[in-house]
C-alpha cells in the first residue's frame, strides 16, 4: 500500500524537479544579462551625468540626439539578436556539427556591418527631424555637432552586440557582464578627458562625449573577440573562420525572423523618443523631467528585458529540442520572474521617488525645483506602468524563443501608436493634463501590447506556434 503511494506521489516530485531545474536555469541566464543590460545604461547615464555640468541646453541637445541614436542602434541590434533563437535551437537540437551555429553568427556578423552602415545613414535625419518637431535652434545646433561624432560608433557597437548573443546563448552570458562593466570606467575616464580638456585631451564640450563612446565602443568590441578566442568553449564553433565565406540561406532567415523584431523595438522605442519630442513642445523643465523619470524607469526595465533575453534562449532550446512541456515551463517561469522583479521597482517608486532622482539629479537644489516636481508626477504614472511593460518585454521574449515574430509586431505596432500615441496627443495636447496626459498614454500603449502578447502565448500550442 504504502509503495502505490510513492509512486502516485512521485509525478508531482518530477513535476516539482523539473520547476525548481528550469528556475535554477532561467536565473542563472537572467542575472547576468539583466545585469549587463544595467550596466549598458549605467555608460549612458555616465554621459548625461558629464553631460548636465555643462548645463540645461548641451543636456537636453544631447537627450535628442541621444533618442534618436539610441532608437537606431536599438532597432539594428534586435535584427542581428535574431541569432539568438537561431544558436539556442541549433544547441537544443543536439546537432553535432558546429556549422550552424558558426555560420548563424557570421551571417548575423555581416548583417550587423550592412546595418550599421544604414544606421549611420538614418541617423543623420536628427537635423531634419527637430526642425520639423520646432526645438530651439540652439539645441538643434548643439544635437548636430554631438550626432555627427557619435553616429561612428554605431558598427562596432552592432558587432558587439551580435557577439553578446552569441556567449550568451553558448550560456556564459558572465562575460557579456564583465565586458559591460569594463566599459564603464573607460567611457568615465574619456568623457573627463575629452570633454573637459583633461589628462592632456583636447577640450571638445559635448562633442567630447561622442568622442568618449566612439571609444568604449571599439575597447567593448576588442573584449569580446578576445575572450571568444581565447576561451575554449567559445572558441571551438571557431565563428571568425572563412568569415568571408556567405551562407545566403542563413541570412535571409535572420533576415527574416530579424526584420519583425526590429520593427516591434522600433515601435516601441519609437513611441518613448516621440513622446520626448512632444514634451520639448510643453516646455524645457517638463522635457527635462521627463527625460530624468524615463531614465529611471529605463535602468528599472533592464531587468525583464535580460529576463526576456533568458526566455528567448530557454524557449529556443526546448523549441530545437521538441519538448512542449519545457517550453511551457521555460516561458512560464520567465513571466513570474520579470513579473516579481517589476512589481518591487514599482513600490520604491511609490515610496521613495526622491532617493530613486538622485540618481540623476540633486533634488535639493532650486535650480532643479521645476524639473523634480514634474519628474515626481511622472514616476508616480512610470510605476502604474512598470508591471504591463515587465510582462510584455518577457511575453515577447518567449515568443520570440518559438521564432514567432511576425503577429508579435504588429501587437505591437498597434499598441504603442494607436491607444498608446493616440491617447499622448489627445491628452498632452487637447486637455490640462499636458505631460501627465503623455505618460498616461505611454502606460495605456504597454498595457494593450502586456494583454495581446500574453494571450498569444497562452494560445501558442493551439495556433501551432510549438511545432515546426
Amino acid at each position: 500500500m504504502a509503495h502505490s503511494h510513492d509512486l502516485s506521489a512521485d509525478p508531482r516530485k518530477i513535476e516539482r524537479a523539473l520547476w525548481r531545474t528550469e528556475l535554477g536555469a532561467t536565473l542563472r541566464l537572467s542575472w547576468p544579462l539583466a545585469l549587463a543590460n544595467l550596466l549598458q545604461m549605467s555608460i549612458y547615464i555616465v554621459d548625461v551625468i558629464f553631460i548636465a555640468r555643462l548645463g540645461e541646453e548641451p543636456l537636453a541637445a544631447s537627450g535628442l540626439a541621444a533618442g534618436l541614436f539610441g532608437l537606431v542602434v536599438w532597432t539594428l541590434a534586435s535584427l542581428t539578436g535574431a541569432v539568438a533563437p537561431l544558436i539556442a535551437e541549433a544547441i537544443g537540437s543536439r546537432s553535432p556539427s558546429f556549422r550552424p551555429v558558426r555560420r548563424a553568427t557570421r551571417m548575423a556578423l555581416w548583417l550587423a556591418l550592412l546595418a550599421g552602415i544604414a544606421g549611420m545613414g538614418l541617423s543623420l535625419l536628427l537635423g531634419p527631424v527637430m526642425q520639423l518637431t520646432g526645438q530651439e535652434t540652439a539645441i538643434i545646433a548643439l544635437a548636430n555637432e554631438y550626432n555627427y561624432v557619435i553616429i561612428f560608433s554605431m558598427i562596432p557597437m552592432l558587432l558587439a552586440s551580435v557577439l553578446r548573443n552569441y556567449v550568451s546563448a553558448l550560456g556564459r552570458p558572465v562575460f557579456a557582464t564583465a565586458i559591460t562593466a569594463l566599459g564603464i570606467p573607460v567611457n568615465a575616464l574619456a568623457n573627463y578627458a575629452f570633454i573637459f580638456g583633461n589628462l592632456g585631451a583636447p577640450e571638445l564640450g559635448i562633442t567630447g562625449a561622442a568622442v568618449a563612446t566612439i571609444i568604449t565602443a571599439f575597447v567593448t568590441l576588442g573584449a569580446y573577440v578576445a575572450i571568444i578566442l581565447l576561451s575554449a568553449p567559445l572558441a571551438r564553433y571557431r565563428i571568425f573562420y572563412r568569415f568571408w565565406r556567405p551562407d545566403w540561406q542563413r541570412f535571409w532567415l535572420i533576415l527574416r525572423i530579424g526584420t519583425p523584431i526590429a520593427l516591434t523595438v522600433m515601435a516601441e522605442a519609437g513611441v518613448f523618443s516621440a513622446a520626448a519630442f512632444l514634451m520639448g513642445r510643453i516646455g524645457a523643465a517638463e522635457l527635462a523631467g521627463h527625460i530624468v523619470a524615463l531614465n529611471i524607469a529605463a535602468l528599472a526595465f533592464q531587468v525583464p528585458f535580460g529576463v526576456g533575453q533568458a526566455a528567448t534562449i530557454r524557449v529556443g532550446y526546448f523549441y530545437g529540442a521538441r519538448d512542449p512541456k519545457g517550453i511551457k515551463l521555460a516561458g512560464w517561469l520567465s513571466l513570474a520572474i520579470g513579473t516579481g522583479f517589476m512589481a518591487l521597482t514599482a513600490a520604491a517608486m511609490v515610496l521613495v521617488p526622491e532617493t530613486l532622482l538622485q540618481i540623476f539629479v540633486d533634488p535639493s537644489d532650486p535650480a532643479n525645483a521645476d524639473l523634480v516636481r514634474f519628474a515626481l508626477q511622472f514616476l508616480v504614472l512610470a510605476a502604474a506602468f512598470q508591471l504591463v511593460d515587465g510582462v510584455q518585454a518577457v511575453a515577447a521574449g518567449a515568443l520570440r524563443g518559438l521564432q514567432d515574430t511576425r503577429v508579435p509586431m504588429w501587437i505591437a505596432i498597434f499598441s504603442y501608436w494607436v491607444p498608446g500615441f493616440g491617447l499622448a496627443v489627445g491628452l498632452g495636447f487637447f486637455t490640462p493634463l499636458e505631460g501627465t496626459g503623455v505618460w498616461i498614454g505611454l502606460a495605456t500603449g504597454l498595457s494593450f501590447s502586456a494583454i495581446f502578447l500574453t494571450w498569444r502565448w497562452i494560445l501558442r500550442d493551439r495556433i501551432g506556434l510549438t511545432h515546426r
